[in-house]
């Protein structure tokens, strides 16, 4: 593995600032860590700005940087997936890198078999189970634009997303195992495609025994259903496709506020550069490391660093099909930790707020080994210094905050573990990472100072391995994310930065409310009620008032075990809030609910949650985890 991201004990301020004033030559040299059949001769490609190319000219293939040089140097026998089902512990297994190599050029050579070229989509709507990452990283391999759908999505959701990307095959799993029950993929599958306007022609099932269907109950369809691993028996392996750093490695779709969802669209090799660069200063992995993303391959952080970032390394993965709590209980985490000396664990907080309400006193830590875990990384939903506290008590590791999107690939702002380690502040992701010129502007698109509230955007151009436009639509990228300050691409977050230059994210523009022409962050009253020693998890939300225009009302969930009055509960949150944020806040309402409304992903529906409060019509969000949840809070807040 060459090493030309590693910065020779140099600072973090001195690597940003290099960044910032020389990105022609840092990034060409952060280039050299990737393998590519034509270098690239210069970075950037402002030639028809906004719409920002990197790596012009140059020529690679992701696949071939993923698998095939690590088994070519010698390092086929190092594991590259572990795959670890609490569902089904016996299928467990691990694949060594030389395996999924195989693995995957047979699968590539089913699509090929099947008409897929150069540019092609693939839509792939799979559980958490090895076929998936096989699935995407041969699409890879040939230069075919795989979108993952994240399996369980409705046939409804999953047609708009097959009538955007106009793939010509599908690939699927006869179902999901969730705790308690399964989730059967191929009638939705059916139904999509009876929805879809532009549905595929071949449709490949890898079949579960433990979920009833297969492709042989298809037959007779518009589309060819095929069977996986009868496909790959006979499939002939095939060699990786170089491609431009330019085209598109995969189309990843994220909600829209007009319904429809935004494809995002991921390059090749801006993608592949800022992923290596991520894992060795962001993350302090590299090869022989064990690297697990507690997430799904739905989202974006299962693209990053499930399957692509880490096998870029030359680290292993894990890939985890099973929950936080209820797989069989709250020590799963830890048994996994233990299992496969993980080096450092990725999650969302939510996942960590789902652990302490259900084991306060973390008594099933002890029952494990995890002295290999060097860090927890957290990111997807904001970490509230009290979920920060615990963690940190409760593993005796750094707790890591870091910030980034869908949109961006990989992290913002983060604490470099790999280049230079910063001391922590809770509610802070720290600072910018290299490439992200991070400012805060109010409504005129004016600079704020230190400590002041505003948006928080990043000026243009966005480095490697961000989003490079809106799949079919650069209209939409333009209004969506450019114009509301020219020269910056809005992330839609308010926040600031401090003195030291340490930014901190306070929510969703959306969740700044107006409380009697005081502009409060709901994110900042969630942090304060966090902080109540009978709080597992809040929600803070925005809701009409008469006489000030809105108010904040606040919604928690109690620690497994707790019981406190409900008044008594009340009375602490309010004093709390008036101590730490002021009367200004007029913080009164407190509710005890059993469960907070969230997409699978982990994100609390704040925006649903103020809808039904407000009595206002909404529409359940095509992400949600559990309708029951929100049906059981739609009938405890509307009676």
């Amino acid at each position: 593995m060459n090493s030309p991201t590693e910065h020779s004990g140099r600072s973090y301020a001195e690597v940003y600032r290099e960044s910032v004033d020389r990105p022609e030559g840092f990034w060409l040299t952060a280039a050299e860590a990737v393998e590519w059949e034509t270098p690239p001769t210069r970075a950037l490609d402002d030639s028809a700005a906004p719409m920002y190319r990197w790596f012009p000219g140059a020529v690679l293939n992701t696949c071939f940087n993923a698998l095939d040089r690590h088994v070519r140097d010698g390092h086929g026998d190092r594991a590259a997936l572990i795959y670890d089902s609490a569902m089904i512990p016996a299928a467990s297994r691990t694949y060594t890198y030389a395996q999924l190599l195989d693995e995957v050029s047979r699968f590539a050579g089913v699509l090929t078999s099947q008409g897929v070229a150069v540019g092609d989509r693939v839509i792939i709507y799979m559980p958490m189970i090895p076929e998936a990452a096989i699935a995407m990283l041969a699409c890879a391999r040939i230069g075919a634009v795989h979108s993952v759908v994240f399996g369980g999505f409705a046939a409804k959701e999953l047609a708009t997303r097959i009538d955007d990307a106009c793939p010509v095959v599908l690939v699927t799993a006869s179902g999901g195992l969730e705790p308690g029950r399964t989730v059967e993929y191929l009638p939705m599958v059916e139904k999509a495609m009876e929805l879809s306007d532009t549905p595929p022609h071949t449709v490949i099932v890898k079949d579960r025994e433990q979920i009833p269907g297969s492709a042989a109950d298809y037959q007779g369809s518009t589309s060819a259903w095929f069977d996986w691993d009868a496909l790959i028996a006979d499939a002939s392996p095939v060699q990786p496709v170089p491609v431009a750093a330019t085209d598109p490695l995969y189309i990843l779709y994220t909600s829209g506020t007009t319904g429809k969802p935004k494809g995002v669209i991921r390059d090749n090799g801006g993608h592949a550069v800022a992923l290596t660069w991520s894992m060795h200063n962001i993350y302090d992995i590299g090869p022989g490391d064990v690297w697990w993303t507690a997430s799904d391959v739905g989202w974006v952080v299962g693209h990053s660093y499930i399957v692509y970032g880490p096998l870029l390394a030359g680290a292993t993965s894990v890939l985890y099909e099973g929950k936080p709590v209820g797989t069989p209980d709250a020590g799963a985490f830890w048994r996994v930790l233990s299992d496969h000396r993980v080096s450092a664990l990725f999650t969302a907080p939510t996942a960590i707020r789902a652990i302490r309400k259900a084991d306060p006193d973390a008594q099933e830590i002890t029952k494990y080994d995890i002295s290999s875990l060097k860090a927890l990384f957290a990111a997807g939903e904001r970490l509230d210094p009290d979920t920060y506290a615990w963690a940190t008590k409760v593993l005796d590791r750094p707790v890591v905050d870091h910030w980034w999107q869908t949109e961006t690939g990989w992290a913002i702002c983060a604490n470099l573990r790999g280049l230079e380690p910063l001391p922590l502040k809770a509610g802070s992701p720290t600072v910018p990472v290299p490439g992200y010129r991070v400012e805060v502007l109010d409504g005129h698109g004016d600079a704020v100072p230190a400590g002041t509230e505003g948006s928080i955007v990043i000026a243009l151009p966005l480095p490697p391995g961000t989003l490079t436009g809106i799949w079919h639509d650069p209209e939409r990228y333009v209004t969506s994310y450019l114009a509301a300050f020219a020269g910056y691409y809005l992330t839609g977050d308010s926040g600031y930065v401090d003195e030291d230059g340490y930014v901190f994210v306070l929510g969703r523009s959306d969740d700044v409310i107006n409380v009697a022409g005081h502009r409060l962050s709901t994110g900042s009253i969630e942090a304060v009620v966090a902080g109540h020693a009978a709080v597992a998890e809040c929600a803070v939300v925005g809701i009409r008032d008469e006489l000030k225009g809105q108010r904040p009302s606040g919604y928690v969930v109690l620690k497994a075990g707790v019981d406190i009055d409900p008044e008594t509960l009340r009375s602490d949150l309010v004093s709390m809030v008036r101590d730490q944020i002021g009367p200004v806040a007029t913080f009164r309402d407190v509710t005890v609910v059993a469960a907070l409304p969230k997409t699978r992903s982990g994100k609390i529906l704040r925006k649903t949650m103020r809808q039904i409060v407000d009595h206002e019509e909404y529409t359940v969000p095509s992400t949600i985890e559990d309708v029951a949840v929100l049906e059981a809070l739609k009938k405890q807040l509307r009676g």
